[in-house]
């Protein structure tokens, strides 16, 4: 046998028990815990579905799922802390559009990460409308009064957020693109004083998480107008979509909540997550527990997963040029 055929069958023996090694690891994944990081604090939206899915997770991985907590820098800590992880399948992110899709149009060249280019979309979780509440003393009760309210009005009107450029933010700026009229955005930093000056007629409206909302709704603390979903929700039904109302039917603006792995992960392992959040997703009880926190439970494959992620993130580049949107 000559020397170079040799050394091409060595090469090939080699790959192949590369390969082989491989495929031995991905079959026997998960053989150790998995973390997945929350980029907010505990106790949020975040958190909360994050903690819920892990304790299904448990049972269709067989393995442990603790949650770990990395706030901070509007989410992109922890998405980075992500980045930088061993992309084995082992740490993952539960993140949300701002800092998978907002993010880079607000904050631009001081990004750390490019998440189209350093995570690795897994499933969509769950997608989170917010609720657009009134001021008991703003004189109005539906979507209808609002927008004749605004535009009779231009610049009277303030809604409130939780901050810069995230999903609330730009519920708000969409509004007054398909309205035609200009209201004022009062930031937060934090859904309990956004809510709070509302009930006292200090900001007018508020876009909010139905669960942050909820209790200040049935109080009668505030008025519930309308959901920021393109159709009514299973787990506040009588509220109508804001797209209900003729003029503004294009209106469509929802937080929501994925799953992504570091970018390198293999894509076996990205199937065998996707086909695990899947299967939790299924579960009935699961289910309740999510819209029981504002949430519409929404698994989709990869692909499907990584065009929601395009089509979502145009939408939000385009409003965030539109109303010059920078962080401050």
């Amino acid at each position: 046998m000559s020397i170079h055929r040799r050394a091409l069958l060595g090469a090939l023996a080699a790959a192949a028990a590369v390969a082989s090694t491989q495929a031995g690891a991905a079959d026997a994944y998960p053989s150790r815990p998995i973390t997945i990081v929350v980029p907010f604090s505990a106790g949020g939206g975040v958190d909360t579905m994050a903690r819920l899915l892990a304790d299904k997770l448990r049972t269709t991985l067989g393995t442990s799922v603790v949650v770990d907590n990395k706030a901070g820098g509007s989410g992109m800590i922890g998405a980075m802390a992500v980045v930088k992880a061993q992309p084995d399948g082992y740490t993952l992110l539960m993140g949300s559009a701002g800092e998978t899709a907002i993010n880079p149009f607000v904050y631009k060249g001081r990004m750390q990460y490019d998440p189209a280019r350093d995570l690795a979309p897994i499933t969509l979780v769950t997608r989170v409308p917010n609720v657009l509440v009134a001021s008991p003393t703003l004189p109005v009760k539906t979507m209808e009064e609002l927008v004749a309210y605004g535009r009779k009005n231009p610049g009277k009107l303030t809604y409130s957020s939780s901050g810069v450029g995230n999903p609330q933010h730009l519920n708000g700026e969409l509004l007054e693109e398909l309205a035609g009229m200009h209201m004022v955005h009062v930031p937060y930093k934090g859904a309990s004083g956004q809510l709070i000056d509302v009930t006292t007629g200090q900001v007018d409206l508020t876009f909010v998480s139905y669960t942050a909302a909820k209790s200040f709704i049935q109080a009668g603390k505030v008025k519930a107008l309308a959901v920021t979903s393109a159709k009514r929700t299973s787990f506040a039904p009588d509220l109508p979509a804001i797209a209900e109302y003729k003029p503004l039917a294009r209106y469509q603006l929802e937080n929501w909540f994925g799953l992504w792995a570091p970018a390198a992960t293999p894509a076996d392992v990205q199937q065998k997550l996707n086909t695990a959040v899947t299967q939790a997703l299924a579960d009935p009880e699961l289910v309740k527990k999510l819209r029981e926190q504002g949430g519409e439970p929404a698994a989709m494959p990869i692909a499907q997963f990584r065009d929601f992620i395009k089509a979502e993130s145009a939408q939000f580049a385009r409003i965030v040029e539109t109303a010059r949107i920078t962080a401050e």
